[in-house]
C-alpha cells in the first residue's frame, strides 16, 4: 500500500495554522477553517488527517473535510468530546492551532474516474467523506452517477446542513438521508443507514463505493453491498482507530501488522477482509 511520505524535518514539529472562520454544526461539532503561513496548501488528498495541538493541551487527530480543491484553506470538523477538544470549541478567527500532517493515505480517486460513486455516510463519518464528496462535485464531468447516503441518529446530530440543502437540489447528486429516531417535527426516513441501499438501482461491476461510520455499521453495510453484487475490489473504507502519532511509531492504531495511521485510515475491502479485528 502507498503511504503518505513527508520531509523528516516536518515529522514532529507543527506549523502553525490560523483560524479564519468557525461554524457551529450541531451542539457538539464545530466547523474550523483554517490556512497555514503564507497561504500554503495543506497538500492533501480526499480522506487524510491531520495531527491538531493545541498549546498546553495535547495533540489528537482529526479528519480533513474539505476537498483539496479548495486551497489554501482547508477544514476540520470537531466533535466536542474532550479536555483538548473542549478547548477547541472555546477557540476563535484569529487565533493559531499547530498543525502536523497531512498523514495516511486518502482515498486514490484514479479507480474512480467516469465510475458511479456511492458514498455511505453514517454520523460523523461525513464528515471525512465530505472532502471526496467535495472533490467528486469539483470534478462533476469525470465522474458518473453521484449517490449520497446519509444516516445519523436523530435530526439533531444532522451535520453540514447548508451543503446537504445544495446536495438535495442539484439534478446531478441523488441524495438520500434517514435518522434512526426521529422527532416530532421530522418528515423524512426513519430507520438505520443500511434501509436505504437495497432500494438504488445500481450497476454493480461500475459502482465505486465509499463507506465511513462507526464501526458498528460496517458489517451490515458490507452484506447489503454484497445484496448488491457490489465487488470487493470496488469498496473502500476509512477505520476507526485510536491513532496517536501519526507516524507509526506509537501502536495505538496497529491492527495486526497494520498501522492505521500509515497504511490507512482508507483501505480497499479486498486488502483487509481477512484482516482479523479490521471489521
Amino acid at each position: 500500500m502507498e503511504t503518505m511520505m513527508i520531509e523528516s524535518d516536518k515529522l514532529y514539529a507543527p506549523m502553525i495554522s490560523k483560524i479564519v472562520k468557525v461554524e457551529q454544526l450541531t451542539t457538539t461539532e464545530k466547523r474550523f477553517e483554517l490556512i497555514l503561513p503564507n497561504d500554503h496548501p495543506l497538500g492533501h488528498k480526499p480522506g487524510q488527517f491531520v495531527q491538531v495541538s493545541v498549546f498546553g493541551y495535547g495533540e489528537a487527530p482529526i479528519s480533513i473535510c474539505s476537498s483539496p480543491t479548495k486551497a489554501p484553506v482547508f477544514e476540520l470538523t470537531v466533535r466536542r468530546v474532550g479536555r483538548l477538544t473542549n478547548k477547541l470549541h472555546e477557540m476563535v478567527a484569529g487565533n493559531d492551532l499547530g498543525i502536523r500532517g497531512p498523514y495516511g493515505n486518502g482515498f486514490d480517486v484514479t479507480p474512480f474516474i467516469q465510475k458511479d460513486v456511492l458514498f455511505v455516510c453514517g454520523g460523523i463519518g461525513l464528515a471525512p467523506l465530505k472532502s471526496l464528496i467535495d472533490y467528486t462535485l469539483a470534478k462533476r464531468e469525470k465522474f458518473g452517477r453521484l449517490i449520497i447516503l446519509y444516516g445519523t441518529k436523530n435530526p439533531q446530530e444532522i451535520l453540514f446542513r447548508k451543503e446537504i440543502e445544495e446536495w438535495s437540489q442539484r439534478g446531478d447528486v441523488e441524495f438520500h438521508m434517514t435518522v434512526d429516531r426521529a422527532d416530532k417535527d421530522w418528515q423524512g426516513k426513519v430507520g438505520v443507514i443500511t434501509t436505504l441501499i437495497p432500494p438504488l438501482q445500481l450497476d454493480s461491476e461500475n459502482t465505486m463505493v465509499t463507506v465511513v461510520g462507526p464501526p458498528v455499521m460496517y458489517k451490515y453495510v458490507l452484506l447489503s453491498l454484497k445484496g448488491k453484487r457490489i465487488p470487493d475490489d470496488n469498496i473502500y473504507l476509512s477505520l476507526e482507530r485510536r491513532m496517536k502519532c501519526g507516524l507509526g511509531k506509537c501502536g495505538h492504531c496497529q491492527i495486526n501488522k497494520c498501522y492505521v495511521c500509515q497504511d490507512g485510515p482508507v483501505f480497499n475491502y479486498r486488502h483487509i477482509r481477512q484482516l482479523e479485528e479490521a471489521i
